[in-house]
């Protein structure tokens, strides 16, 4: 790879995670600044050019209660028995299941996680061949570790795999480093790794043109040549 393809690749790894961000934020921004019921909680002395960063401002104030409310129910018996009955009720709809357990669980890991959990491990699959997955922070009841290998470049799909903790590899990365490796394809410059550079091969071993061996249009170098050439002379020499 030259250098600036892997200059272009570092800097498109760094930039594109952080326009897709903005991207996020802007949306975020405008929604939240578009919501009907914030006018009513709108004071009344704030300029019109600071209005929607005001809006913004109570929407996630209001988000903030709401949450910490909910959060304080929750530890009570009664906030038990409804979490308990909205999970049933939307476990019996198919589809909506789907959604509603996977962002859950989703949250529960990014907020409930530990030191353990996602830490990026080394397998291997195949006799020499070593791929990258990530713990789960679970095991199951015959004692196997579960991880997840995700695919490169798209980490949102991958394999949920289950296996002996003898043949897990702790690579001594971050999580940081290791999504970095698979979401670039392995093009990404790591500390874990050594850039490999293509070996040029010298004359004296290549047999290039002038020098012993065979040229590439099939004629033979000097060296065969002179090695021919005193061949012949001895063999039909008489005397």
């Amino acid at each position: 790879m030259s250098t600036w393809k892997r200059d272009f690749a570092s800097g498109l790894i760094v930039l594109a995670p952080l326009l897709v961000l903005l991207l996020v934020i802007q949306w975020i921004y405008r929604y939240i600044a578009s919501i009907p019921l914030i006018d009513g909680l709108q004071p009344a002395i704030i300029p019109g050019p600071l209005e929607p960063v005001s809006r913004v401002i109570i929407a996630l104030a209001v988000f903030a209660t709401v949450v910490l409310a909910v959060g304080y129910f929750m530890r009570t018996t009664l906030g038990r028995v409804a979490e308990s009955a909205v999970d049933g009720a939307i476990n019996r709809i198919p589809a909506l299941r789907v959604v509603y357990n996977a962002s859950k669980l989703a949250i529960e890991t990014a907020i409930s996680g530990t030191d353990e959990l996602q830490s990026p491990v080394y397998i291997e699959t195949w006799p020499g061949i070593r791929m990258t997955a990530f713990r789960t922070g679970k095991k199951t009841r015959d004692g196997k570790i579960v991880l997840f290998m995700p695919t490169a470049p798209n980490i949102t799909t991958g394999f949920v795999i289950e296996v002996e903790p003898e043949r897990i590899e702790e690579t001594g990365e971050t999580v940081e480093e290791g999504m970095t490796r698979v979401l670039s394809a392995g093009f990404a410059e790591s500390a874990h790794q050594v850039p490999v550079e293509e070996e040029r091969p010298s004359e004296e071993t290549s047999g290039g043109p002038g020098v012993g061996g065979v040229r590439t249009d099939g004629t033979p170098g000097e060296s065969e040549r002179a090695t021919s050439g005193s061949a012949g002379t001895r063999t039909g020499d008489p005397q």
